[in-house]
């Protein structure tokens, strides 16, 4: 294998100036660096962490994910500042909150986030809660198997997310689906967290309906950029279908867990501006 160092041209790479082994051990490499428990710290994955109950976990890394855009500091504060308002309990505040406890919320903003927003995720869970114990069966619902595909289980939660009667229109540009061509980016992040599992301690595995290597790759404008440097990515638009071609191509690293080179095209892109 090539030193990792002397492959690392930092302006022009693509995939057919790498050979194949050497690009995998130089992923595989900064998957090792950045799957750890220090990277924590720094991510929106921080917010579910503070938490050992399972769905204190849904609820608060489904918020993180959903506000995931701009800088990570900011959604960590917004976060944390939504789990005050719930008094440091989120599913006991979905559960138990009475219709005046709701007066909190009002003013919350995150970018184009905001109150109403905020006021119909509460009323979502609350009645998602309500018939089951967990958030996984808004994405893959009681009967079905662990074989559903992620296009399946985004299309199916985001039907579901919003069949309250009367939602609030202005709440439909938060939550995506690849039915409407998003690469699913922030859903995607969430589904990696609660169903990816290994000993590194920082994606949570607590979801079993789907397989690992179902996932798809969150493909944010980090992993987009150093995934077309490293000809990951050719399609020029950046969709779902550009999310499937990176995944297709991290699958022939690791077939059973493509999206943990997200550890690596992250890294590569927010912390070594790669």
């Amino acid at each position: 294998m090539s030193d990792i160092k002397t492959l690392i041209n930092p302006w022009t790479l693509s995939l057919s100036q790498w050979q194949r082994e050497d690009l995998k051990d130089f992923l595989d490499a900064k998957v090792d660096q950045y799957n750890r428990a220090d990277f924590i710290e720094k991510d929106p994955i921080i917010i579910p962490h503070q938490f050992s109950l399972k769905q204190d976990r849904e609820i608060m890394g489904f918020w993180a994910a959903i506000l995931a855009w701009g800088q990570r500091i900011t959604i960590i504060n917004k976060s944390k500042e939504l789990i005050r308002l719930m008094d440091g309990a989120p599913y006991d505040f979905i559960q138990n909150h009475q219709q005046a406890d709701l007066k909190r919320f009002i003013g919350f903003k995150h970018r184009t986030f905001n109150d109403t927003d905020t006021l119909y995720f509460i009323e979502f869970f609350k009645q998602h809660y309500q018939q089951s114990d967990t958030l996984e069966t808004a994405f893959c619902p009681d009967g079905e198997t662990i074989n559903w595909s992620a296009e399946q289980a985004l299309n199916h939660f985001r039907k579901t997310f919003f069949s309250l009667p009367d939602f609030p229109r202005r709440t439909v540009k938060h939550v995506s689906s690849p039915l409407q061509k998003s690469t699913c980016k922030r859903l995607n992040m969430f589904l990696r967290w609660m169903i990816r599992f290994d000993d590194r301690g920082v994606d949570f595995g607590i979801w079993k309906r789907m397989k690992p290597a179902s996932l798809i790759c969150p493909c944010d404008v980090h992993v987009d950029r150093v995934a077309r440097r490293l000809g990951l990515i050719d399609r020029k638009q950046a969709d779902w279908q550009t999310a499937i071609e990176l995944t297709d191509h991290l699958r022939e690293f690791d077939a059973n867990d493509p999206v943990k080179y997200d550890f690596a095209l992250f890294g590569l892109g927010i912390e070594e501006k790669f």
